[in-house]
Protein backbone atom coordinates (compact mmCIF):
# COMPACT_ATOMS: atom_id res chain seq x y z
CA UNK A 1 0.00 0.00 0.00
CA UNK A 2 2.60 2.86 -1.47
CA UNK A 3 2.38 6.46 -0.77
CA UNK A 4 0.97 8.68 -3.37
CA UNK A 5 4.45 9.83 -4.99
CA UNK A 6 5.09 13.57 -4.61
CA UNK A 7 5.27 14.61 -8.07
CA UNK A 8 2.27 14.77 -10.22
CA UNK A 9 1.39 11.84 -11.82
CA UNK A 10 -1.42 9.81 -13.06
CA UNK A 11 -3.47 8.39 -9.81
CA UNK A 12 -3.52 4.60 -10.11
CA UNK A 13 -6.79 2.85 -10.12
CA UNK A 14 -8.43 2.73 -7.23
CA UNK A 15 -7.88 -1.43 -5.56
CA UNK A 16 -10.22 -3.58 -3.17
CA UNK A 17 -9.63 -3.59 0.84
CA UNK A 18 -11.97 -6.59 2.53
CA UNK A 19 -13.23 -6.19 5.19
CA UNK A 20 -14.72 -9.54 7.08
CA UNK A 21 -17.04 -10.05 9.60
CA UNK A 22 -16.23 -10.70 12.66
CA UNK A 23 -14.45 -14.40 12.65
CA UNK A 24 -14.79 -17.22 15.22
CA UNK A 25 -14.57 -20.77 12.75
CA UNK A 26 -11.51 -19.79 10.23
CA UNK A 27 -12.08 -22.98 8.53
CA UNK A 28 -15.93 -22.26 7.32
CA UNK A 29 -14.61 -18.61 6.35
CA UNK A 30 -11.71 -19.90 4.27
CA UNK A 31 -13.89 -21.05 1.01
CA UNK A 32 -15.84 -17.48 0.92
CA UNK A 33 -12.31 -15.60 1.81
CA UNK A 34 -10.35 -17.47 -1.29
CA UNK A 35 -13.63 -16.81 -3.87
CA UNK A 36 -13.51 -13.28 -2.71
CA UNK A 37 -9.75 -12.99 -3.79
CA UNK A 38 -9.89 -14.45 -6.50
CA UNK A 39 -13.08 -12.27 -7.90
CA UNK A 40 -10.55 -8.85 -8.01
CA UNK A 41 -7.73 -7.14 -7.81
CA UNK A 42 -7.71 -7.25 -3.66
CA UNK A 43 -5.12 -4.51 -2.41
CA UNK A 44 -5.38 -5.95 1.57
CA UNK A 45 -7.73 -8.05 3.78
CA UNK A 46 -8.78 -6.30 7.39
CA UNK A 47 -9.71 -9.30 9.40
CA UNK A 48 -11.69 -8.61 11.85
CA UNK A 49 -11.50 -11.47 14.86
CA UNK A 50 -14.53 -12.82 17.06
CA UNK A 51 -13.70 -12.31 20.81
CA UNK A 52 -11.32 -15.20 21.83
CA UNK A 53 -8.47 -16.16 23.85
CA UNK A 54 -4.72 -15.02 22.44
CA UNK A 55 -3.74 -18.55 21.14
CA UNK A 56 -7.10 -19.23 19.62
CA UNK A 57 -6.89 -15.83 17.90
CA UNK A 58 -3.54 -16.19 16.48
CA UNK A 59 -4.29 -19.59 15.32
CA UNK A 60 -7.62 -18.19 13.53
CA UNK A 61 -4.93 -15.55 11.86
CA UNK A 62 -2.57 -18.27 10.96
CA UNK A 63 -5.06 -20.30 9.44
CA UNK A 64 -6.32 -17.64 6.73
CA UNK A 65 -2.50 -16.56 6.08
CA UNK A 66 -1.74 -18.29 3.33
CA UNK A 67 -4.83 -17.32 0.85
CA UNK A 68 -3.66 -13.54 1.24
CA UNK A 69 -0.25 -14.47 0.91
CA UNK A 70 -1.14 -16.83 -2.67
CA UNK A 71 -2.55 -13.96 -3.69
CA UNK A 72 -0.60 -11.15 -2.05
CA UNK A 73 -2.59 -9.45 -0.51
CA UNK A 74 -1.70 -7.56 2.93
CA UNK A 75 -2.96 -8.93 5.83
CA UNK A 76 -4.19 -6.08 8.14
CA UNK A 77 -5.53 -6.92 11.87
CA UNK A 78 -8.88 -4.99 13.09
CA UNK A 79 -6.65 -4.14 16.51
CA UNK A 80 -4.57 -7.21 18.23
CA UNK A 81 -1.01 -5.09 17.15
CA UNK A 82 0.49 -7.13 20.24
CA UNK A 83 0.48 -10.44 18.00
CA UNK A 84 1.01 -9.16 14.49
CA UNK A 85 4.18 -10.52 13.79
CA UNK A 86 3.47 -13.59 15.94
CA UNK A 87 0.34 -14.53 13.69
CA UNK A 88 2.24 -13.92 10.41
CA UNK A 89 0.00 -10.83 9.35
CA UNK A 90 1.35 -7.88 7.64
CA UNK A 91 -0.15 -5.07 10.02
CA UNK A 92 -2.51 -3.74 12.43
CA UNK A 93 -5.69 -1.05 11.75
CA UNK A 94 -5.77 1.15 14.80
CA UNK A 95 -8.69 2.89 15.66
CA UNK A 96 -9.39 6.52 17.13
CA UNK A 97 -5.61 8.53 17.13
CA UNK A 98 -5.62 8.13 20.94
CA UNK A 99 -4.81 4.35 20.40
CA UNK A 100 -2.96 5.10 17.01
CA UNK A 101 -0.48 7.44 18.73
CA UNK A 102 0.07 4.69 21.28
CA UNK A 103 0.36 1.33 19.14
CA UNK A 104 2.13 2.57 16.18
CA UNK A 105 5.82 2.44 17.09
CA UNK A 106 5.12 -1.37 18.10
CA UNK A 107 4.73 -1.76 14.49
CA UNK A 108 6.83 0.84 12.64
CA UNK A 109 9.32 0.27 10.37
CA UNK A 110 8.09 -3.86 9.65
CA UNK A 111 4.02 -4.00 9.84
CA UNK A 112 1.63 -1.32 8.53
CA UNK A 113 0.05 1.02 11.03
CA UNK A 114 -3.87 2.08 9.29
CA UNK A 115 -5.69 4.27 10.95
CA UNK A 116 -9.65 4.74 11.53
CA UNK A 117 -11.84 6.68 13.34
CA UNK A 118 -10.75 9.94 12.61
CA UNK A 119 -13.77 12.28 13.54
CA UNK A 120 -11.98 15.46 12.14
CA UNK A 121 -9.58 16.72 9.61
CA UNK A 122 -6.69 17.55 12.76
CA UNK A 123 -6.96 14.23 13.85
CA UNK A 124 -6.50 12.47 10.42
CA UNK A 125 -3.57 15.34 10.07
CA UNK A 126 -1.93 13.91 13.43
CA UNK A 127 -2.26 10.14 12.18
CA UNK A 128 -0.32 10.91 9.11
CA UNK A 129 2.49 13.25 10.80
CA UNK A 130 2.98 10.36 13.31
CA UNK A 131 3.30 7.86 10.16
CA UNK A 132 0.20 6.03 9.20
CA UNK A 133 0.62 4.02 6.50
CA UNK A 134 -2.99 4.60 5.41
CA UNK A 135 -6.24 6.58 6.75
CA UNK A 136 -9.70 5.42 6.65
CA UNK A 137 -13.18 7.21 6.43
CA UNK A 138 -16.39 6.35 6.66
CA UNK A 139 -16.29 3.08 8.35
CA UNK A 140 -18.91 2.56 11.04
CA UNK A 141 -18.25 2.88 14.84
CA UNK A 142 -18.88 0.40 17.10
CA UNK A 143 -22.17 1.01 17.43
CA UNK A 144 -22.75 0.46 13.25
CA UNK A 145 -22.92 4.48 12.44
CA UNK A 146 -21.31 5.95 9.54
CA UNK A 147 -20.53 9.38 9.15
CA UNK A 148 -23.07 11.75 6.46
CA UNK A 149 -21.77 10.25 3.00
CA UNK A 150 -20.90 14.17 1.54
CA UNK A 151 -18.72 14.46 4.72
CA UNK A 152 -16.72 11.46 3.67
CA UNK A 153 -16.50 12.48 0.34
CA UNK A 154 -15.56 16.02 1.17
CA UNK A 155 -12.75 14.59 3.58
CA UNK A 156 -11.29 11.81 0.82
CA UNK A 157 -11.20 15.26 -1.68
CA UNK A 158 -9.26 17.01 0.67
CA UNK A 159 -6.97 14.46 1.71
CA UNK A 160 -6.51 13.10 -1.77
CA UNK A 161 -5.24 16.91 -2.70
CA UNK A 162 -2.94 17.67 0.22
CA UNK A 163 -1.53 14.38 1.62
CA UNK A 164 0.82 11.75 -0.11
CA UNK A 165 -0.30 8.60 2.25
CA UNK A 166 -3.24 6.64 0.80
CA UNK A 167 -6.85 7.18 1.52
CA UNK A 168 -8.93 4.07 2.16
CA UNK A 169 -12.61 4.97 1.81
CA UNK A 170 -15.56 2.58 3.55
CA UNK A 171 -18.09 2.19 1.12
CA UNK A 172 -21.64 1.13 2.75
CA UNK A 173 -23.31 -0.10 -0.39
CA UNK A 174 -22.41 -0.71 -4.14
CA UNK A 175 -23.96 2.76 -4.87
CA UNK A 176 -21.22 4.10 -3.42
CA UNK A 177 -18.38 3.19 -4.89
CA UNK A 178 -18.29 5.34 -7.59
CA UNK A 179 -18.65 8.71 -5.71
CA UNK A 180 -15.88 7.48 -3.63
CA UNK A 181 -13.91 7.11 -6.48
CA UNK A 182 -14.40 10.11 -8.07
CA UNK A 183 -13.43 11.99 -4.70
CA UNK A 184 -9.93 10.81 -5.22
CA UNK A 185 -9.74 7.50 -2.69
CA UNK A 186 -7.32 5.11 -3.20
CA UNK A 187 -8.33 2.32 -1.80
CA UNK A 188 -12.35 1.07 -1.59
CA UNK A 189 -13.17 -0.75 1.71
CA UNK A 190 -15.91 -3.25 1.09
CA UNK A 191 -17.91 -4.37 4.33
CA UNK A 192 -20.04 -6.99 5.85
CA UNK A 193 -22.46 -5.95 3.37
CA UNK A 194 -20.04 -7.78 0.65
CA UNK A 195 -20.06 -10.96 1.94
CA UNK A 196 -24.01 -10.65 0.38
CA UNK A 197 -23.25 -9.42 -2.50
CA UNK A 198 -20.54 -10.68 -5.66
CA UNK A 199 -16.87 -9.40 -5.47
CA UNK A 200 -16.64 -9.87 -9.15
CA UNK A 201 -19.88 -7.33 -9.93
CA UNK A 202 -18.27 -5.11 -7.49
CA UNK A 203 -14.89 -5.25 -8.58
CA UNK A 204 -16.39 -4.88 -12.52
CA UNK A 205 -18.40 -1.91 -11.13
CA UNK A 206 -14.86 -0.23 -10.08
CA UNK A 207 -13.52 -0.53 -13.14
CA UNK A 208 -16.28 1.33 -14.85
CA UNK A 209 -15.88 4.00 -12.16
CA UNK A 210 -12.01 4.42 -12.05
CA UNK A 211 -9.92 7.02 -14.14
CA UNK A 212 -8.68 5.72 -17.96
CA UNK A 213 -5.50 4.94 -18.18
CA UNK A 214 -3.40 8.26 -18.33
CA UNK A 215 -5.89 10.44 -16.87
CA UNK A 216 -4.81 12.80 -14.20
Amino acid sequence: MASRPKQAEPRPKPRIYLVTPAIEDAEAFAAPLEAALAAGDIAAVLLRLAPGDERSLINRVKHLAPLMERREAALILEGHANFVARSGADGAHLTGIDVFAETVETLKPDRIAGCGGLDTRHDAMLAAERGADYVMFGEPDPHGQRPAFDLVEDRIGWWAEVFEAPCVAYAGCLEEVAPLIAAGADFIALGDWLWRDAVANIAAAMREASPSEGAA
